[in-house]
């Protein structure tokens, strides 16, 4: 004679399911179970639904890594951006990087304008949609990365060349804001040189090319650097008044209408 089916507690159900690697089913196994047996879904029904819940569960836990790898925390979405406040804005360029149709053809995303215009949240836009897309994004002002790369022993420096080299889309952000030396820009070239015709990379400065000079005083680079930044890039210009000073003067305004 048979002895009685036995049945697994579901609280030792779930942390077998997790031991195996199962995440979203084990958290929710009761109300997953519930579902199968209000449903009557059959055997392949409820393995194809499994499949499916730790799929999707993947793909959210995979994007929120890449989303804290990738450096850009906090800012505005592009709704918010004021296309009207620019004297000047190529908004096809924006809204056509905006598509991500640049990351398969490696080419490179130069946003030059003053300060306030807009450029850092429209990069961090793009760089979002990027993560969202699946890519591998790293986002980091230029005094931060060079720093990084500065402070490193010479077998760390090589580690994070690489790991600037290789990651899908790197955003270099602020370049122009202080003045670097020399060393400085060896060590830029070396990451624009090193993603150059393989891997995109978006930059924004609010200098000219032609005032890169003063930003890396003495450096003998910078012709070949820009060189290779430009060569396959789409490079945009934002020309127009700080817009954080028009919010600030129109805060100002309000805060003395209400005295």
């Amino acid at each position: 004679m048979n002895s009685p089916a036995t049945t697994t507690p579901n609280n030792s159900l779930s942390a077998q399911l997790r031991q195996i690697g199962l995440r979203a089913i084990p958290a929710d196994l009761d109300d997953f179970l519930t579902r199968a047996t209000k449903n009557r879904w059959s055997p392949q029904q409820l393995i194809e639904q499994l499949v499916r819940a730790e799929t999707d569960e993947r793909s959210r836990r995979s994007m929120e890594r890449r989303l804290r790898y990738s450096g850009i925390k906090g800012f505005k979405p592009m709704a918010d951006f004021d296309w009207s406040w620019p004297t000047k804005i190529e908004r096809d360029v924006i809204e056509r990087a905006l598509t991500l149709d640049f990351l398969s053809e490696s080419r490179n995303l130069v946003l030059v304008g003053r300060n306030g215009l807009g450029k850092t949240m429209i990069a961090q836009n793009i760089c979002h949609a990027a993560v969202l897309a699946g890519s591998s994004v790293l986002f980091r002002s230029a005094p931060a990365l060079l720093e990084e790369l500065h402070r490193q022993t010479p077998e760390g420096r090589r580690r994070k060349l690489r790991s600037y080299a290789n990651v899908g889309l790197l955003c270099v952000d602020e370049v122009g804001y202080l003045s670097f030396d020399d060393k400085a820009a060896d060590l830029l070239y070396d990451v624009i040189n090193r993603r150059y015709e393989r891997k995109p990379v978006i930059l924004t400065t609010n200098r000219s090319f032609k005032e890169w000079n003063e930003v890396f005083p003495n450096a003998t680079c910078i012709v070949t650097m820009l060189d290779r930044l430009l060569h396959h890039a789409d490079v945009t210009v934002i020309e127009g008044e700080s817009y954080r000073v028009r919010e600030s003067e129109l805060e100002t305004a309000a805060r003395r209408r209400k005295k």
